[in-house]
């Protein structure tokens, strides 16, 4: 048996007016995703514990079949495996978005998608400027922070001081438009964390790169944003807790995080973005191609995600509908020379189009089996698999679920 979940980041929505009270994944033309459902087995799945925020790293780290509540430990230092990053027990790192300021308000969370190429300078310049021995924060920290590059907007700070582990920072993309200072109430130690975010205006705002990037007409990284710290991961191998070898298809590093915690291997597809540039196409032919040697194989499409933070319907439609054609289409139409398998689709959480961030809601999940009978569901959205022989269950039983363990 083989198997192969599709993980299609945020698409689920809530009802638009501007759909006449229908959400993306009921309007966009998706005929291999509602084939999957009409032939297999559908509900929802409760990826986010109503402890923690609805993050992309809890939903997953549930996804791939581990417990949240036992097992996550901060997004920042997931995201930090993935790019190689050796932590000691007393590392703190946080996530880094670089961010978009104005009069105040944080205005974009991600500098307009700012490229890589002009972050890897930014990133630079603040290492340089705020933590060079002749500088503040030179001179106040004893054990030498950093920022470590990533990608495009998404990067990390690296600092060991404990007492930082259980500050509460909320992340950029929920506070668009908002006051900062409403959200930088941090004193004592944490107060460092809320200088050199304000600090770290003072060194990009006239930076060349963003400079550059206002007469273009583009939002400047102006400032950064740090939050969702965490300590060095501790999981268990995927391979010990389930019996099968399985690799991660994604362009976003802390799914490459993720995996690389669990023992999955990575694959590379050349131009998987975490954007709507992404390479659908070739993410479905890896997919496929990689089950030769492998049991489990996770797809991961960011896409969806971003579009529910930008707002945009239209593209988070066209992410459906690509993932649809592109990646479950072209499975289905290769997949049947290794004999039975099982192909599961579903969101990590809700980004909906009307608050531009997470919600908790649970996520609808189909299941199709060359092996299984479904159900009564013919079409794949947020409330036709409510009527699911599925019903409603933890999103770390998910695998579980698939290999049929209860």
């Amino acid at each position: 048996m083989k198997y192969i979940v599709i993980i299609g980041d945020g698409m689920a929505d809530w009802s638009l007016d501007e759909l006449n009270g229908k959400t993306p994944l009921q309007v966009a033309d998706k005929p291999n995703i509602d084939h999957l459902t009409l032939k297999g087995k559908a509900g929802l799945l409760e990826n986010v514990p109503k402890t923690l925020n609805p993050g992309s790293d809890v939903a997953n780290m549930a996804i791939f079949g581990y417990d949240p509540l036992k097992y996550y430990s901060g997004r920042g230092s997931l995201e930090a495996v993935s790019i190689g990053l050796k932590l000691s027990d007393d590392d703190l790192v946080f996530r880094c978005n670089l961010v978009t300021e104005k009069d105040g308000k944080l205005i974009s969370s991600n500098a307009d998608h700012i490229s890589s190429k002009e972050a890897n300078i930014l990133i630079n310049h603040l290492n340089k400027s705020l933590f060079d021995e002749n500088n503040l924060f030179g001179k106040f920290l004893s054990d030498h922070p950093i920022f470590y590059f990533g990608m495009d907007y998404k990067h990390l700070f690296v600092i060991k001081n404990l007492s930082l582990t259980n500050i509460s920072i909320i992340p950029p993309h929920d506070i668009i438009g908002d006051e900062i200072n409403s959200y930088l109430t941090l004193d004592g130690e944490a107060k460092i964390i809320k200088d050199l975010i304000l600090q770290s205006k003072e060194v990009l705002e006239n930076h060349p790169i963003n400079e550059k990037r206002l007469e273009e007409g583009k939002n400047p990284a102006n400032m950064i944003w740090l939050w969702g710290q965490g300590l060095k991961p501790k999981l268990p191998l995927f391979k010990d807790m389930h019996g099968l070898k399985g690799s991660v298809i994604t362009g976003v590093d802390l799914l490459k995080g993720i995996a690389l915690c669990a023992g999955l291997d990575i694959v590379n597809v050349p131009g998987a973005t975490a954007f709507y540039d992404t390479n659908y196409k070739g993410k479905g032919k890896y997919a496929v191609d990689n089950l030769k040697k492998q049991d489990i194989q996770f797809v991961h499409i960011e896409a969806p995600d971003e579009a529910g933070h930008d707002g945009n319907i239209e593209e988070k439609i066209k992410a459906i509908e690509r993932i649809d054609k592109d990646i479950v289409g072209q499975i289905l139409d290769n997949i049947n020379s290794y004999g039975d398998y099982k192909i599961a689709i579903l969101p990590d959480h809700y980004t909906p189009i009307a608050i531009r961030t997470h919600s908790r809601d649970p996520v609808p999940l189909a299941i199709y089996s060359t092996t299984d009978i479904g159900d009564e569901v013919k079409v794949y959205d947020e409330f036709s698999v409510v009527k699911g022989c599925l019903g409603t269950d933890k999103g770390h039983n998910l695998i579980n679920k698939l290999l049929n363990r209860y």
